[in-house]
């Protein structure tokens, strides 16, 4: 079964096409990260009038990749939550149109199942039951995937995600956006016990997370060192602050596989594509005897192949919809 699938959640345009959910025939990004730089992070009217004129041919231009016309496609799959509600529009509204034009059917995606089933491209024989923690500039989530379509939220962040502290700490240092991806680079060349960040905790939620206070703590070292005239080693200061965060999060997700009984582990979403994050659970998973898995960097932003692999299982599901389909800027990955 072969899927064109749709992407425009944020500041990428993105269409691909997927045979059953697992074999990538192509897949088109266009990014929008040279012009948002300008401004430090995504305007979100900019980006909807960037993939109103971008969507076209990105689609055109993943059709032909694959060397098919529509009349090899079975299905669309489009992102429709959550995300940016006017960029999502524009993504919907285009599958609506195809769909209508064409009878194909259309199939909604969320987009944190999207950022889950990369792994399934990347990961042939991965199948669910897994736990995965999904992370990214605006989520940070600890997942039971029970099925293709079925998942429960095990724990999630209380205010910020690690993705945005990522990017805020870069971004107070001078790194441009996206600050994480060069944050993560300097980071490596760092002594990740130079600085002693604290390792926010939620009472009585032991896998939930919180990085506001992390943040802010970085935030006032690096300030507090500029007004007294001491320059920090940068690479240091990330190398401490990334090695703060990627603890909170395999804390917190080893203790839920451990107390869920679980033994197959898997990370997605943006921030899935931290060296230090991808180390310390692969080693971890090793000690423990778990089978743990992750994307291919090249799959952990946002892409459409993503969509199309969950829009196929999605599919299956029975799950499809007409031209009343609208985007939400909100959606629980659960519903």
């Amino acid at each position: 079964m072969k899927i064109l699938a749709i992407e425009s959640s944020c500041d990428e345009t993105a269409a691909a096409v997927v045979e059953d959910g697992r074999k990538v025939l192509s897949s088109v990004v266009a990014s929008q990260v040279e012009e948002h730089r300008l401004y430090g992070g995504v305007v979100p009217e900019i980006a909807s009038r960037r993939h109103a004129e971008a969507i076209v041919p990105v689609v055109s231009q993943a059709l032909e990749q694959a060397n098919l016309t529509l009349e090899n496609i079975d299905a669309l799959a489009v992102t429709y939550a959550p995300g940016l509600i006017g960029a999502l529009l524009v993504g919907v509204n285009f599958a609506k149109g195809l769909s209508l034009s064409t009878g194909l059917p259309l199939v909604p995606v969320h987009h944190l199942r999207s950022h889950i089933a990369s792994n399934y491209i990347s990961n042939k024989k991965l199948k669910p039951p897994f736990l995965c923690l999904v992370v990214s500039g605006g989520h940070s989530h600890i997942v039971m995937v029970e099925d293709y379509t079925k998942m429960k939220i095990i724990g999630r962040t209380r205010d910020d995600a690690a993705g945005e502290a990522f990017d805020k700490a870069a971004r107070t240092m001078g790194m441009p956006y996206p600050g994480g991806i060069e944050l993560d680079k300097v980071a490596e060349s760092g002594d990740p016990h130079a600085f002693k960040l604290p390792r926010p905790t939620v009472h009585d939620a032991p896998y939930d997370f919180s990085f506001s206070g992390l943040k802010t703590a970085v935030i006032n070292l690096l300030h507090n060192s500029a007004q007294k005239g001491v320059e920090l080693n940068k690479a240091d200061v990330c190398a401490s602050f990334r090695y703060a965060v990627v603890d909170c999060l395999c804390t917190n997700f080893l203790k839920a596989a451990n107390d869920l009984n679980v033994e197959k582990l898997v990370i997605a979403g943006g921030v899935s594509a931290n060296s230090l994050l991808r180390r310390t659970l692969s080693q971890e998973c090793e000690k423990r005897g778990m089978k743990f898995y992750m994307p291919d960097k090249s799959l952990c932003g946002d892409n459409a192949a993503m969509v199309g692999a969950q829009g196929y299982y999605e599919y299956l599901a029975g799950k499809t919809a007409g031209a009343d389909l609208n985007a939400y800027a909100t959606m629980s990955i659960e519903e």
